[in-house]
């Protein structure tokens, strides 16, 4: 890419990322147990990124190692821990409005509530898609689909890993002077797999559709969420599910923002579908960390199919320089649906707080302390009735720097 001919136009950048984090966990997703030792660790993420542009074609490729310090030994022979590809596509330009982009991609839209690219797990997460785009002043189309297999077979389709098997989704975007609005319609298709008679493995799809509103003006913007879903679960459970969210912010002076929302996932009654209906939203491909508490407590690998979630929260951000702030939230968790023994709807009170320097242009330092204030329903939600502290902290630094950019003609 480096000796481009003399009569093509075309730009080529190589990019490092270097991210190591230290966590302390005493509590972190679920109650901390009695008679444990709480956990430390230092996890790290490499990435080197190329990308290269030109008139008709945008390729890109991210190769990116995960590891926690101490899991490869120092005088290691070989080293295939937790290198792999994250990012491989090319995106071919049909016109300045039409393209189609193939391969392994992150797939983030909105605010990233049902597709993300879930950013703060070390490993992140990317798709196996084709993608159409259609771009034209403040519209965009998207139509993406997949379609995946464990390897190349030479009979059957039957998929093993735990991913979905079929997914396709439209998306589109309009966007006006102070108003943005979105549309998501997502059919996800669930491999079932019957352990006693191979020829009844399906496929079972449930649709997700719903709208990302979001509104600014001044020192005022709002967002709104609202999605339903319907179609059958993997058990082959009617699905019958909503999110309604809502979230205002309001700058009270260039430094200090004010936070308000509320979000309601609906859940089924005792935590756990019955009588063949499932009535619990399942967030999907979302950054789930992002929201409902950075604890991961609720929907990051557990919360699926229970009694869903009522996050009423409030926050604030404080920017003290140029290069630093901090911010503030809390929540209180409440069961959207009735709990198991009758127990109590009410959860918990989180506070999280958090703290983000930017040391120079390539160089950013994060750290972070939260608490969850356990109620009674969450001991019987987690099954843990132990009482313990529940904390967390952690210190991130990611360092960015660009290695190589040029434009060739």
């Amino acid at each position: 890419m480096m000796f481009l001919g003399s009569y093509a136009i075309a730009q080529v950048k190589i990019d490092a990322e270097l991210r190591p984090r230290f966590e302390y966990r005493h509590g972190f997703k679920t109650l901390f147990p009695d008679n444990v030792d709480p956990a430390a660790f230092v996890s790290q993420r490499t990435r080197l990124n190329a990308t290269y542009s030109d008139e008709k074609l945008e390729f890109y490729l991210s190769i990116q190692d995960i590891r926690v310090w101490g899991d490869v030994p120092q005088l290691n022979s070989s080293d295939n821990n937790g290198l792999g590809i994250y990012q491989a596509w090319g995106e071919i330009k049909f016109t300045p409005s039409l393209s189609v982009k193939l391969g392994r991609q992150a797939l983030s839209y909105d605010d990233q509530r049902i597709l993300g690219g879930v950013g703060w797990a070390q490993q992140a997460r990317s798709h196996d898609v084709a993608l159409l785009k259609i771009k034209k002043n403040k519209f965009s189309l998207h139509l993406g689909a997949g379609f995946n297999q464990d390897g190349e077979t030479l009979t059957g389709t039957t998929l093993n890993t735990n991913t979905y098997k079929a997914m396709q989704y439209v998306w589109f975007n309009q966007k006006w002077e102070n108003l943005g609005a979105s549309f998501l319609l997502l059919n996800n298709g669930m491999q079932y797999i019957d352990n006693v008679n191979s020829s009844d493995n399906d496929t079972r799809y449930s649709q997700t559709l719903g709208t990302h509103l979001g509104y600014n003006k001044n020192n005022f913007s709002l967002m709104a969420n609202l999605y339903y879903q319907t179609g059958k679960d993997v058990n082959n459970n009617d699905l019958s599910a909503h999110l309604l969210g809502a979230e205002a912010n309001y700058n009270v002076n260039p430094k200090w923002k004010l936070i308000l929302g509320a979000e309601l996932q609906s859940g089924n009654d005792n935590g756990a579908p019955s009588s063949g209906d499932n009535n619990a939203f399942t967030p999907l491909y979302g950054t789930n960390h992002k929201f409902n508490g950075h604890m991961d407590y609720f929907y990051v690998g557990n919360h699926s199919n229970n009694v869903g979630l009522l996050d009423l929260y409030l926050g604030t951000t404080i920017k003290t320089s140029n290069k630093t702030d901090f911010s503030i939230r809390v929540h209180n968790f409440n069961a959207a649906a009735d709990m198991a023994s009758n127990a109590s709807k009410q959860l918990g009170t989180e506070a999280d707080l958090a703290f983000n320097y930017n040391f120079s242009e390539a160089i950013n330092i994060k750290a972070g302390y939260s608490q969850m204030f356990a109620s009674e329903g969450m001991e019987y939600l987690k099954n843990n009735f132990d009482d313990n502290m529940n904390n967390w902290g952690w210190v991130m630094v990611t360092i960015k720097p660009t290695l190589f950019t040029s434009a060739n003609k």
